[in-house]
């Protein structure tokens, strides 16, 4: 079974910026999709980004494109969010999960799903 665990969410003001980490143990392979989603209050969890692990492709939402940037580490087995330019909407719970080998949008494809990190951006 394979652990995720995201850190590094807190409050910010409209316009900063924030790293998220997610750090994976367990069993490991380099077959793998990482992605990001949130959750607010009252709204379904929606996709954020997500690499690819065996060729560093990436995929992002509309509302975080340009702004949001995914990236990972092989060496720490850690995925990371590095948001910029951080809006009021972009308030929500993150969470960082991993499947198979493709890119993907839906939650449903996702099998290993991290605790989450709140991410609260004041205006």
């Amino acid at each position: 079974q394979v652990q995720l665990v995201e850190s590094g969410g807190g409050l910010v003001q409209a316009g900063g910026s924030l790293r998220l980490s997610c750090a994976a143990s367990g069993r490991t392979s380099s077959s793998y999709v990482m992605g990001w989603f949130r959750q607010a209050p009252g709204k379904e969890r929606e996709f954020v980004a997500a690499i690819k692990w065996s060729d560093d492709s990436t995929d992002y939402a509309d509302s975080v494109k340009g702004r949001f940037i995914i990236s990972r580490d092989d060496a720490k087995n850690t995925v990371y969010l590095r948001m910029n330019s951080l809006k009021p909407e972009d308030t929500a719970v993150y969470y960082c999960a991993r499947r198979w080998y493709y890119l993907s949008r839906f939650v449903r494809d996702y099998v290993y799903w991290g605790q989450g990190t709140q991410v609260t951006v004041s205006s």
